[in-house]
């Protein structure tokens, strides 16, 4: 028995699975949108810990074959990870139920706090605070790009994937979408010429802990609900089309195509559709459109938007609602007696078109994922793509310590008490292994002290 399994009396191994019902996954499903914090390793350390060990909904192997499936994907993985398994355990109802949950109490969240941000942000208190975070912003960042690598980058192959991603990204100016591509063809090739380093894990895979039995174990029959069938794809992929196309149509015929909300839904469409590798590696494709292209944000403001999404529950993607209650807000979109409700607007219609397509994955995909268990062909290319991924979060962290270093640009001052707290943060996350929520929470009283001292 495993190191893992001596610490589960035999009992509980041998136990029935328990049957799960639609109100008991409502109410997990509910408490999950509240506690998701950590940014995406955390909610799927979260999701691991109370359906794999504690409840036992899913066995190990079928939550890391899901999981698998929805790092592959474009968007946030640890929210279409619930969607599946919401699916997984109660059909098309469940998913939507599972994906609903976990976004919408951090919408409701960032749209207070980005409010506060907005109309409350020169106050010397919120200044200070978000002044001090901006250092942790970047020390997380950095430990997000060590903890995934130390995880992925297990052989020479990967590490140089790594590297390559991140030259062409820095030095070269590879759109994403390109480096994210060639990743995945060298997974391909690569898997079937050399599958011992493609392997899930850099070749280094374990057998898997077993936690008991579980309602879906590796070898429960899939679903009826999850067997693929043509007709039913063909009904996700028009529905899902006419879901998109609605509001969209709408918005063009009230407000033209050149309007912010039109806009917004187009390019939060394509960041959704085109951009691989979770968050970190999703914001710079929206900073070059947000801050550079449309002026729905600064680059300041791209960086506390980051702190908030990370100090609040719900995937890290969610910065993009900031971003939309931002340009609502700043371009007056209903008027200036309206700045409120622009913004709110905003940030729920790029929530829609942001989150839209990790639906509509899981729904046509799950089944056809459901049959290819243990396909090396189809976890090879994964493996390539998460080592590149590395090399796009390290270029993101060097991004942020230039804003925030050198707040004005190379030809400006260096920002002493920001590099200060940046190397306090880094400490935090690197040595004594803090949580993300303890680093944000200290960097803004220190910042707060810092800016009072100096002023």
């Amino acid at each position: 028995m495993s190191a893992q399994n001596e610490a589960i009396p035999n009992a509980t191994l041998s136990e029935v699975a328990p049957e799960v019902s639609f109100g008991h996954a409502f109410w997990f499903w509910l408490k999950l949108g509240f506690i998701s914090f950590g940014g995406p390793a955390g909610q799927i350390a979260i999701m691991h810990e109370e359906l794999v060990v504690r409840r036992r909904w899913i066995s190990e192997k079928r939550f890391l074959h899901a999981l698998n499936y929805c790092m592959v994907l474009p968007g946030p993985e640890a929210q279409q990870l619930a969607i599946y398994i919401g699916w997984l355990l109660h059909k098309t109802r469940g998913g939507i139920l599972a994906g609903t949950l976990f976004v919408l109490p951090s919408l409701f969240i960032l749209i207070a706090l980005s409010w506060v941000y907005i109309a409350f942000g020169e106050v010397p208190l919120i200044a200070g605070i978000f002044y001090g975070i901006k250092p942790a912003v970047t020390a997380i960042v950095l430990h997000a790009a060590h903890r995934i690598g130390s995880r992925a980058l297990k052989n020479n192959v990967l590490w140089a994937i790594a590297a390559a991603s991140f030259v062409a990204i820095f030095a070269l100016n590879v759109p994403f979408p390109l480096i994210v591509l060639g990743a995945a063809v060298i997974g391909f090739f690569g898997g079937r010429r050399a599958p011992e380093i493609f392997k899930v894990g850099g070749g280094h895979g374990k057998t898997n802990p077993s936690f008991g039995a579980a309602f879906i174990d590796d070898n429960t029959p899939t679903p009826e609900h999850a067997v693929f069938r043509s007709h039913r794809l063909i009904q996700v992929v028009v529905t899902g089309a006419v879901l998109w196309a609605a509001p969209m149509g709408l918005l063009v015929m009230r407000f033209g195509w050149d309007h912010t909300l039109t806009q917004m839904s187009w390019f939060f469409t394509k960041a959704a559709l085109l951009t691989f590798g979770g968050a970190y590696a999703v914001l710079p494709y929206v900073y070059q459109g947000a801050v550079d292209q449309f002026g729905w944000a600064t680059a300041t403001q791209m960086i506390d938007g980051l702190a908030l999404g990370e100090s609040t529950p719900g995937p890290l993607i969610m910065v993009v609602a900031f971003v939309g209650f931002i340009g609502g807000y700043v371009k007056e979109l209903f008027g200036p007696e309206s700045l409120f409700l622009a913004g709110a607007v905003a940030a729920t219609v790029v929530t829609w078109f942001t989150f839209l397509p990790s639906f509509l994955f899981i729904l046509a995909g799950g089944p056809m994922i459901e049959s290819t268990h243990n396909d090396l062909k189809f976890t090879a290319p994964l493996t390539a793509i998460t080592a590149a991924v590395v090399g796009v979060i390290l270029n993101l962290a060097l991004f942020f310590g230039y804003h925030v270093l050198w707040p004005q640009g190379f030809s400006g001052a260096f920002d002493w008490p920001s590099a200060v707290l940046a190397v306090a943060a880094s400490v935090a996350l690197f040595k004594y292994k803090r949580n993300v929520i303890h680093v944000i929470a200290g960097s803004g009283l220190l910042g707060i002290g810092i800016r009072w001292f100096l002023a």
